[in-house]
């Protein structure tokens, strides 16, 4: 009996170019600077604050108590406003989103697309104008239908603000201006909807919407939430137009139509920071630190519910 032996070859090592090399290394650079800055970002905003979170009255002209009954209606504020927002932007998105892929002709459909996509780099200060010249003066008149028709609920009660300059406006200001963010990426996470799924629904004789309901939104739904993830971030962290527009009384209110609205950490920062001195500015610092763990944990839980839906592919 005679054993053969077979010689193990060696594996191919492929060979690295100049070109290779450069290009993994520039990657992996800038990889690694998203996460040095952010931890840079971190470090300074809790440097900063710590000495906010033992400040009192004494010692920071814009306390009065303690920093977190400052920055607690101003909390309730920003995320009051934020979720205002995407509820006007996301059902108004999903239809622009729906009607460019799905309904409209395609010429059509790439005007209106080109004009969302032309509405995303329209500066905020410009909202923040039309907001106050122009959509508050309009709305002022059905703020006053809506508290003399619906004032018994809680919304719509109170004194309607004689200039329209409220809490529901600059909701409106900022739903216009995540609209065209959410728009886009619903649009192309619709557009890769598999064809055989389209078809299979409309040849079992679904209708347009009844196959838009079983193989569209579905397929989609992973995109729907990270696209109303980044307008809820936009919402969070924009400035400008919510300071332009909101007439700011800094109280935890739920009503929508008066003159009595809570601030934004945003805006507040932007129309304090000015005058802002000493301990003041680690105030107003630690309220961006506060602003940014509720970006950071928002988009936490939308990367987690994003990865427990990834499992569903339109290919399966």
């Amino acid at each position: 009996m005679t054993a053969t032996t077979t010689a193990v070859r060696p594996p191919i090592v492929a060979k690295k170019r100049a070109g290779d090399i450069w290009f993994s290394g520039t990657a992996v650079a800038a990889g690694s600077m998203i996460m040095i800055t952010l931890a840079a970002v971190a470090i300074f905003l809790i440097v900063q604050s710590i000495p906010a979170f033992g400040a009192n009255g004494e010692s920071a002209s814009l306390l009065q108590t303690n920093f977190w009954e400052y920055v607690g209606p101003l909390l309730f504020g920003t995320l009051w406003a934020a979720f205002l927002a995407l509820l006007i932007a996301v059902p108004l998105s999903l239809g622009v989103a729906l009607f460019i892929t799905h309904y409209a002709p395609r010429r059509l459909a790439q005007t209106i697309g080109y004009v969302v996509d032309l509405l995303a780099a329209v500066p905020s200060v410009v909202f923040g104008l039309w907001g106050i010249f122009v959509l508050a003066p309009a709305v002022q008149p059905v703020y006053a239908w809506l508290n003399s028709n619906l004032g018994w609920i809680p919304f719509f009660g109170g004194i309607v603000s004689p200039t329209g300059r409220t809490i529901l406006t600059a909701a409106i200001v900022l739903a216009v201006m995540v609209v065209p963010i959410i728009t886009a990426i619903c649009r192309e996470i619709f557009l890769q909807t598999p064809r055989l799924h389209e078809e299979a629904a409309l040849a079992l004789g679904a209708t347009r919407w009844e196959m838009i309901r079983m193989a569209v939104l579905p397929f989609g739904r992973s995109g729907i939430v990270s696209g109303s993830m980044l307008g809820l971030g936009r919402a969070l962290g924009e400035t400008m137009a919510v300071a332009m527009v909101l007439s700011v009384s800094k109280a935890v209110t739920i009503e929508l139509l008066t003159s009595t609205n809570p601030s934004t950490i945003a805006a507040n920062i932007a129309l304090t920071f000015a005058e802002a001195y000493k301990t003041n500015i680690n105030v107003l610092i630690a309220t961006g630190l506060i602003l940014f763990i509720v970006t950071f944990a928002v988009n936490a839980i939308a990367r987690w519910f994003v990865n427990r839906r990834k499992e569903f592919s339109g290919a399966n």
